[in-house]
């Protein structure tokens, strides 16, 4: 609740008047400091009343890819069967605020209002809840509350095409040249039991041990496997301004985004991990978008860390490092995995052909100036 300048002025008055008034034997200005009073505690009363409403949101659809366009459909309902309600109420819709109609709003009665998601940023944008604000007649004192949940849409970076994707030196057998005689299977990790999985695959160790039963999940080393290792780290994007944006981060992203669908496209494995930690893999695209959504620069240096888990636990053959001008000079760390990773690739954001260094044994370097040129330079390399 907060008092507005003039309920300040009146409440301040109020006790002077009454004051006064007794003291010096005014009846008139008791009766004004009493009538102010009794305004700014009715005032009080009549904005602590609560209205009952109902908020339904809905976005369609919550999922896009930067430009597109998503919808959110407003529903507020006044629940109350004898009173009605007029309100001034804003919906929240990422940094900006969307005015909401509740003028007049009948017992029982709904009002809805449609507006449209920003989505030119990348990003998450958070949808809620409704603000609502009570005033009362005199405009002396004003109280908002909030209603309804808080929705989310994950705005996913532009997807560029590429024609083709490294298949490094483990191929598949159905199709693609293959180095290994034979494929291996090895474990992968556990997860809960579906309807469908083999008995004989049951771990029943940790099965007993959490009371559900858990299957081990196993995947075949002889096919290619890439990993994306998008550097996060605000060190690496000189560019970046006050609120951490980057447009050579968002290039990065663009271009993590454009390998993964192409990956998928391929039928082909594969992981993405930022310097930070944070990491997706899967079936689903989905899980990999949302990750690029959320992404954000982040302050501290976590990449020796990541590259030390990349050794020791060795995830493709393929690695592709996506770094800003910043991170040129880290190149030589990622080139450490050379042994684990027999493919080596970065891509270098908002730096030239002269600034990247040359001596870097087993890494290709591809300088762009942003997504799209990353693209045209990814699909200008003559053989992976």
């Amino acid at each position: 609740m907060r008092l507005t300048s003039r309920g300040i002025g009146l409440s301040a008055a109020a006790p002077v008047l009454l004051a006064v008034g007794f003291v010096f034997q005014y009846a008139q200005l008791t009766v004004v400091g009493t009538a102010a009073v009794a305004a700014v505690l009715f005032g009080f009363a009549y904005v602590w009343w609560r209205p009952r409403l109902t908020v339904e949101r809905a976005v369609d659809p919550d999922r896009v890819m930067r430009g597109e366009s998503s919808t959110v459909t407003l529903t507020v309902g006044n629940s109350s069967r004898l009173r009605g309600a007029t309100l001034i109420a804003h919906d929240r819709c990422g940094p900006a605020s969307v005015p909401v109609p509740l003028l007049r709003l009948k017992a029982g009665g709904t009002t809805t209002a449609t507006y449209p998601v920003p989505t030119a940023r990348r990003g998450v944008v958070d949808i809620g809840p409704l603000r609502v604000v009570r005033r009362d007649p005199l405009g002396l004192l004003t109280l908002a509350r909030g209603y309804g949940g808080v929705s989310k849409v994950w705005v996913y970076p532009t997807v560029h095409h590429l024609t083709a994707v490294p298949t490094g030196v483990m191929r598949s057998l159905d199709g693609r040249v293959d180095r290994v005689p034979h494929g291996s299977i090895t474990f992968d990790t556990l997860r809960e039991y579906v309807v469908g999985d083999e008995l004989r695959h049951v771990h029943w160790r940790t099965t007993a041990r959490i009371g559900e039963l858990m299957v081990r999940e196993h995947l075949d080393t002889s096919l290619p496997r890439l990993v994306v290792l998008l550097d996060d780290r605000l060190a690496a994007y000189p560019d970046a301004d006050r609120s951490r944006d980057s447009t050579h981060f968002e290039s990065a992203c663009e271009a993590a985004a454009s390998i993964v669908m192409a990956a998928f496209r391929e039928e082909l494995p594969v992981a993405l991990r930022l310097a930070g930690g944070a990491h997706a893999g899967g079936k689903h695209t989905r899980d990999y978008l949302d990750l690029l959504a959320e992404a954000a620069l982040a302050t501290g240096d976590q990449l020796d860390a990541t590259v030390a888990q990349l050794r020791t636990r060795r995830a493709g053959d393929t690695l592709v490092f996506l770094t800003g001008p910043g991170g040129v000079a880290d190149l030589g760390r990622v080139g450490t995995l050379r042994a684990a990773y027999p493919s080596l690739i970065a891509g270098a954001f908002g730096t030239t052909d002269g600034e990247v260094p040359t001596a870097l044994d087993g890494l290709q370097v591809l300088s762009a100036a942003d997504g799209a040129d990353f693209a045209a330079a990814w699909d200008g390399v003559s053989a992976w």
